[in-house]
């Protein structure tokens, strides 16, 4: 993978040649689908007389004959019977906008469909004003050897690292459409992990779902491990994605792969659910952070309203500033509950770990899928791995299928590194050049010591095993009566005292906790006038990941403070009298 970056530089000098026309923010409306069109282009290069001569021979027969043979002679899921190549466009300057016209109508029409939505016509039009248009083809053309030997995944890199220049230079959010490939790599290790037995068997067929795929990375990846693992077996990839550009890369990259490309929809998962009624073996998911359904709202909440449990949203709704939950339960949806269940692995921030009281609809959804026994597993990563924020971000491992010891138990696993020094830091390393906000990798020795500790199971300093019902939480009411100007309890006709309401206070009870227990020893001893109103009693669940791992650092002593200021001044004080004088 070391190349990527020289090719996607090498790629990304060609918008030199736009420089005056174009806006550095548009430059990747010509640059990304041309890079397709190049690589589609360079994939059919070895049969593309065969598919010629294929086609005089075939021309006249419909179309839905005359694809699968033509597919069969490229040796491809897709073919081009243009006479055009990218060579052929660089020798014919005057007529370059018309046959490059041609050439992207003789593709077969998955591959044309893919094209399409780049709208890349409308920038033909305006290179070919420009009289930019046969240079920039002609670079492409020369670019030929760019692609030799080049990997799916490693092609995954480089179209990541476009997208990421192209980002910046809008001020877009480069994290919504890739996720770094360390981070994927991670969570496809422990979604597989304790599956190995039944992945090794031979001709097994396996089926992976990203409702928010980006470019693909993660399908990419589960692809390619499962195939380190058993070549003879087989992972359908099926994804959704709403941005067009990085919805058409992740096509074109599942064409060329062999994937079924029409198992990759368009459009927003919550309103256009391109795949409704599927279920999955595997769902692997980083949706944005933060980012709110206002849009999708009406929809959203009359599925809940209308459809409840039958529906994808019947755990609840969390806050609209925040739709992470929306996907986790579009997923668990989507899970195979009565042929053999599904594992999920998704990537979140920290707000659906404690966000929203009890009986509030995040803790609710957290109720739900806990008391399901679906939460497996969360791992708190290290801050900065993600270009577009330096947050902090947690693994969620959620199954409907957990193996006989995990049952009734999550496993929180903190990966932070923050108890160690940058240098040697078992969990991540420090980049020699930031990418965004993204300065730390997790680096090989880390996934395999993430790997270790989730499949291991065992409790350490970074290992921590809980029952379901220890994230759980009864919030009861305390009141207190309200008294008159004389201090004296006032009483409502039937004689009990009447509730002040500002001095109503609230506590969070553990659910392996006796209410009245916990009252009388924490609230009566200094509250003897106060009781509970049972009737206002919401049962919530919280995960607070911090507590668990926190560990105390006792203070400094002033002595070792005040040795400190003195050597501090004795360094600085040539300094200071070199200033005075």
């Amino acid at each position: 993978m070391k190349n990527f970056k020289e090719k996607a530089n090498f790629l990304w000098s060609i918008a030199d040649l736009l420089r005056g026309h174009y806006k550095q923010a548009d430059y990747g409306k010509v640059i990304l689908p041309l890079t397709v069109l190049r690589r589609l282009d360079f994939v059919l290069e070895p049969t593309k007389k065969n598919v010629l001569k294929a086609y005089e021979q075939h021309k006249g027969k419909k179309p839905e004959v005359l694809e699968p043979i033509l597919n069969n002679v490229a040796k491809a899921k897709f073919h081009n019977r243009s006479r055009f190549d990218f060579y052929g466009l660089a020798q014919d300057p005057n007529n370059i906008a018309a046959n490059l016209r041609n050439y992207i109508n003789g593709f077969s029409i998955g591959a044309k469909e893919i094209i399409d939505y780049f709208s890349f016509d409308d920038q033909i039009k305006k290179l070919d004003e420009y009289d930019l248009l046969y240079m920039i083809i002609k670079k492409f053309a020369e670019a030929g050897d760019m692609f030799k030997d080049v990997s799916t995944l490693e092609m995954g890199y480089i179209f990541e690292e476009l997208i990421r220049k192209f980002a910046e230079l809008s001020n877009e959010t480069a994290g919504e459409h890739f996720t770094p490939r360390e981070v994927i790599r991670l969570m496809v290790n422990i979604l597989f992990v304790n599956d190995k037995d039944i992945l090794r068997k031979k001709g097994i067929v396996k089926t992976l779902y990203d409702p928010a795929c980006g470019t693909g990375g993660m399908l990419s990846i589960a692809e390619e491990y499962l195939n380190e693992l058993n070549p003879d077996a087989k992972l359908e990839a099926f994804g959704q994605e709403l941005n067009p550009e990085s919805f058409a890369i992740c096509k074109s990259d599942m064409l060329i792969k062999g994937q079924n490309p029409s198992n990759i929809k368009f459009g927003n998962s919550f309103t256009q659910d391109g795949l409704e009624d599927e279920t999955f073996d595997y769902m692997l998911s980083n949706p944005p952070f933060g980012v709110d359904w206002k849009k999708a709202e009406k929809s959203i909440k009359d599925e809940y309203a209308l459809k409840g449990f039958a529906g994808r949203f019947g755990a609840g709704l969390p806050a609209i500033s925040d739709g992470s939950f929306l996907f986790l339960q579009h997923m668990i949806s989507k899970m195979k509950r009565s042929t053999g269940g599904s594992r999920i692995g998704i990537v979140f921030n920290g707000s659906p770990l404690f966000s929203g009281a009890a009986g509030s609809g995040p803790s609710y959804i957290r109720k739900w899928i806990i008391e399901n026994d679906m939460l497996e597993a969360i791992i708190a990563m290290p801050d900065q791995l993600f270009y577009n924020t330096g947050i902090s971000t947690y693994v969620w491992i959620v199954s409907d299928r957990k193996s006989k010891e995990r049952k009734g138990k999550v496993q929180l696993i903190n990966a932070t590194g923050s108890d160690r020094e940058d240098k040697g830091n078992p969990f991540y390393s420090k980049m020699l050049r930031s990418l965004g906000n993204k300065r730390k990798e997790i680096h090989e020795q880390a996934i395999k010591r993430i790997t270790e500790i989730y499949h291991d199971y065992k409790e350490n300093d970074y290992c921590k095993i809980f029952d379901n019902e220890d994230f759980g939480y009864s919030r009861i009411v305390v009141e207190r009566p309200k008294r008159n100007a004389k201090q004296q309890i006032e009483k409502d006709k039937k004689g009990n005292p009447i509730a002040d309401a500002d001095l109503r206070d609230f506590e969070n009870v553990p659910l392996k906790e006796n209410i009245e227990s916990y009252f009388k020893r924490e609230v009566l001893p200094h509250l003897p006038d106060a009781w509970i109103d049972h009737a206002k009693t919401k049962l919530g669940y919280e995960i607070n990941f911090t507590k668990y791992f926190y560990k105390y650092k006792p203070l400094r002593s002033l002595t070792e403070i005040r040795n400190d200021i003195l050597a501090l001044e004795e360094e600085t004080k040539d300094t200071i009298l070199s200033i005075l004088n």
